[in-house]
């Protein structure tokens, strides 16, 4: 990509969205763009924490692996998302892997050069801290659904967080029963009785695995704790 062409691109990407044009042009210009196959392992925990990483294209998923080899998903990346935000602050080891799932490719921010560009543009430093924030937020979410809610209640949750604004909405990128399973702790075959419990109810329908949610307050009622 031209440095152009990534300067129009970090425009749309939250953490950078705030930056003034010919600011944001300097990281464009330290920026490097390197492509993954799909299965491709990013990162790995225990690297060194020495970049932040923007997906450009394609869709990754943020993953631990146990012991036993069992997976859980963190999360699932796409266009636009990004990971690496703690390595820029303290440059400490990866807390997870993150693996493509499709073929992707990213775009490379390497700390040192960060951190330069940000002593010269603070208000990145303040979007920094608020990008940090949501993703605290989200984990402290993620953490009381794993707690207080069942395994369907963690299903709805999971679509409502991965889903387009209104109603009826669709889900921005496809989740498999496997993927939504290791996000919540469940079996696949678990997943798939509670997605076909929650199209007999309307609140949702597939249609080639295209899920629209058709309800969504029905699916938020679903995914509220229930004491």
């Amino acid at each position: 990509m031209t440095v152009d062409r990534i300067t129009e691109f970090l425009a749309t990407v939250p953490l950078f969205r705030e930056i003034e044009r010919s600011a944001l042009r300097t990281f464009a210009e330290i920026t490097r763009e390197q492509r993954y196959p799909k299965h491709a392992v990013i990162v790995s925990e225990g690297d060194p924490g020495d970049a932040l990483f923007v997906v450009r294209a394609g869709e990754v998923k943020v993953v631990l692996v146990g012991e036993d080899g069992r997976e859980v998903i963190l999360n699932v990346l796409g266009q636009g998302d990004h990971f690496g935000e703690l390595s820029l602050i303290d440059g400490r080891p990866r807390s997870a892997h993150v693996v493509a799932t499709s073929p992707a490719s990213m775009l490379i921010l390497r700390r040192a050069d960060f951190r330069r560009r940000v002593e010269a543009q603070p208000q990145v430093a303040w979007a920094l801290l608020t990008e940090l924030s949501r993703r605290l937020r989200q984990a402290d979410s993620a953490i009381g659904s794993l707690v207080m809610l069942d395994v369907p209640g963690r299903v709805a949750k999971v679509l409502l967080d991965h889903a387009t604004p209104g109603e009826p909405a669709q889900l921005v990128r496809a989740l498999t029963h496997q993927t939504i399973a290791q996000m919540v702790g469940a079996t696949r075959e678990t997943v798939s009785r509670t997605m076909k419990e929650l199209a007999a109810s309307g609140a949702i329908s597939v249609d080639k695995r295209q899920v629209t949610i058709a309800d969504r307050r029905a699916l938020e009622l679903r995914a509220r704790p229930r004491l």
